[in-house]
């Protein structure tokens, strides 16, 4: 694979993405209420047992409401690329002069970045919070080791979209699967809760125990909890959360690349 034409379908699915400037727009806007306002009115609703050691529930849900934007914008990589093979727009793409392996590696990477790109101003928010409220900052050292688990689930997540985009072609059963997935990744983690009030819920019996291990392997979970370590303290580090994004942007990935392949090879 060459770098040039990965390079260049980096740049092709960015000024798409950028297309989309009002939606952005409109997004993070809404991130931004969501941490401003709804965070706030929550902190005074909680109890003090979840999110104590957070300070309040407000730090607490900040890194969760930045990797759900994350997800989000990571996903949209996957609706485009359903609609090229629904209208034939992939034969377009395979005229150009990239060979598969570029195009199929460079759109789940496209994915990926565009994540990035739009969760930036949101970890940067957050970063300034929690910086607010502790007077504690991570070493340069922890805050790329943040961003470089946030890439993980970003890839990931643009190779879980893309294998369902190309596992249909029609847009409704994408869609249907889009929203399953961002019910189940969204609220089976620990976005919201922490995973020991989560696992406490299993011990009790109120939650059921497939959700509790849901909510441990999710790496959203993982990625929200790795960016709390390190910019709230809590909870501990733990390399078996590195591990989980890793496995699961590893797994998409190729996934995601082999489905592509296989899609402009008929």
């Amino acid at each position: 694979m060459k770098l040039g034409g990965i390079a260049h379908l980096l740049e092709y699915d960015l000024r798409n993405f950028f297309r989309y400037k009002w939606w952005i727009a409109g997004m993070i806007s809404m991130n931004l209420a969501d941490l401003i306002v709804m965070a706030v009115v929550y902190t005074n609703m909680i109890s003090p047992t979840v999110a104590g050691k957070y300070l309040s529930y407000f730090l607490f849900f900040s890194p969760g409401i930045t990797i759900t934007a994350l997800f989000a914008a990571a996903f949209m990589i996957g609706r485009e690329i359903n609609r090229e093979f629904r209208r034939s727009l992939s034969h377009y793409l395979l005229s150009l002069p990239f060979s598969r392996r570029e195009l199929a590696f460079g759109r789940v990477l496209s994915g990926g970045v565009r994540g990035m790109v739009y969760m930036a101003p949101l970890l940067a928010t957050t970063t300034f919070v929690t910086w607010f409220f502790t007077e504690k900052l991570p070493s340069p050292l922890e805050m790329l080791l943040v961003v470089f688990a946030l890439f993980l689930v970003s890839i990931g997540t643009s190779g879980l979209s893309i294998t369902i985009a190309l596992s249909t072609k029609s847009f409704e059963k994408f869609v249907t699967a889009r929203g399953v997935i961002y019910y189940v990744l969204f609220f089976c983690s620990s976005v919201f809760y922490p995973l020991d009030f989560i696992r406490q819920l299993g011990r009790d019996g109120t939650l059921p125990q497939p959700l509790v291990f849901i909510a441990e392997i999710n790496p959203l979970s993982s990625g929200a909890d790795i960016t709390r370590s390190f910019l709230l303290g809590y909870p501990s580090f733990s390399p078996l959360m590195l591990l989980n994004v890793a496995l699961f942007a590893a797994i998409f990935v190729l996934t995601a690349t082999f489905a592509y392949l296989k899609i402009v090879q008929e």
